[in-house]
């Protein structure tokens, strides 16, 4: 892991500060809204928008790249999210943020696609799986960074905003001076929606409801805290609670998947992530209940994207990961749309606990429906012979997905030669 980040610290310097942009935006919006007066279900449509864009982002920003490049897509996205972040508090206005944030979402995938794809391209066989670690790293951490930054400054005002614009102005400079040579990009043929459903129907709706419940706890987060009356300090906290809690559990996670039935952790994690709706719901709103029941749901909801990529692939082909990639991005881009939709009404109509009910039910849901697919196909007989989990995360662009579906594909080849040497060695 030094070797890879010897030989990639600039590109990965640059990621980091696009996460830190990226994070404070979301959440400054949610806190500003409040301010701006907003109401939820508008606050949760500009919310969902992001979602909108980053799906249509994922789709066509490897057209673009394909057609004029990989700097001029990145200097030209890039740009355009500085824009936008300075200009949300001259335009406050529903739809006019609304607009901002479907075009925000859109470059910032755009980007991540772009950048993501030199990623891979730094990586050798043996160092892709470390490189996908580290990314992963750097993601979470830029994004738990930016919400300490929201103390920097007062969120009825210009400076929050400022701060995002420049942090993505600045993140070129190591990126573009860094990366050499400009790789080509062959977008993977993407494997039919209707096949990824046959191959692992748990997989595919556990997608669409994790989208759900990652948009509607992160969109919708900073809403529901300063509805519940959160100190800035404090709503810095609660947010970044998800995101330490999906860091910290991602390894223990990983390691009990290589070991254990994976329908069965997913059972039991969703129900976690149920537990901690229902700790929202029941308990009353004071800040570290909120904190526990944030770090429960999002030390679920996280690896639990991870884990479901992993036990589709348990039912794919090794041909077919590759291809698999786009499939689970778009699945889980729909749920995402759907999600500050969802909650947003939701907790219009019954209040703000609305946030947690909804988050709660869902992944009891996805709980549920794991438990009626282990009656419908029979458990793999060797935990031990899947393929090895690897980190991934819910808000991964397709070049995210697919490095980690090599690193899928090259830990299942290992398995089949080294089963291949000792069927030799018996036979022998």
């Amino acid at each position: 892991m030094i070797s890879v980040l010897g030989s990639a610290w600039p590109l990965l310097l640059g990621l980091f500060m696009l996460m830190v942009g990226n994070g404070l935006q979301g959440t400054l919006l949610g806190v500003r809204g409040d301010i701006e007066g907003f109401g939820t279900f508008e606050m949760s449509l500009v919310m969902s928008a992001y979602f909108v864009g980053f799906l249509g982002g994922s789709q066509l920003a490897p057209g673009l790249i394909r057609r004029v490049g990989h700097v001029r897509v990145f200097a030209a996205l890039g740009s355009a999210i500085s824009a936008i972040l300075v200009l949300y508090p001259t335009l406050v206005d529903p739809w006019a943020w609304i607009a901002g944030r479907i075009i925000i979402g859109f470059c910032f995938s755009g980007v991540y696609v772009t950048a993501e794809s030199w990623l891979n391209n730094a990586a050798t066989n043996e160092t892709r799986g470390q490189a996908l670690s580290l990314y992963m790293i750097v993601q979470m951490g830029g994004i738990v960074s930016a919400q300490y930054l929201l103390l920097l400054g007062d969120a009825g005002g210009f400076v929050l905003f400022i701060i995002p614009s420049v942090l993505v102005s600045l993140a070129f400079a190591p990126i573009l001076l860094s990366v050499s040579p400009t790789p080509a990009f062959e977008a993977t043929k993407p494997l039919k929606l209707r096949k990824l459903v046959e191959a692992s129907p748990l997989a595919a709706i556990g997608m669409i409801l994790l989208g759900a419940v990652f948009s509607a706890q992160f969109g919708m987060a900073a809403v529901y805290a300063t509805q519940v009356g959160l100190s800035l300090a404090q709503i810095s906290v609660f947010v970044s609670a998800f995101y330490i809690a999906a860091l910290v559990a991602q390894y223990p996670i990983g390691w009990l998947s290589d070991r254990l039935d994976r329908r069965l952790l997913i059972v039991g994690i969703a129900l976690v992530g149920g537990v901690g709706g229902l700790i929202g719901v029941l308990l009353p709103p004071d800040f570290w209940v909120l904190v526990v029941a944030a770090a429960l749901i999002g030390g679920a909801s996280n690896p639990l994207y991870a884990l479901l990529i992993a036990y589709a692939n348990d039912y794919l082909e090794r041909e077919d990961m590759a291809a698999a990639s786009a499939g689970f991005v778009f699945i889980n881009g729909l749920g995402a749309v759907a999600g500050p939709v969802a909650v947003g009404w939701l907790m219009g109509a019954i209040g703000p606990y609305g946030y947690w009910l909804f988050i709660g039910v869902l992944m009891t849901a996805l709980a549920g429906y794991g438990l009626y697919r282990m009656t419908r196909r029979p458990t793999l007989s060797d935990p031990g012979a899947t393929v090895p989990y690897r980190p991934v995360l819910a808000n991964a662009s397709p070049v995210a997905v697919e490095l980690a579906q090599e690193v899928y594909i090259e830990a299942d080849t290992e398995l089949a030669e080294i089963a291949e040497r000792a069927g030799d060695t018996r036979s022998g």
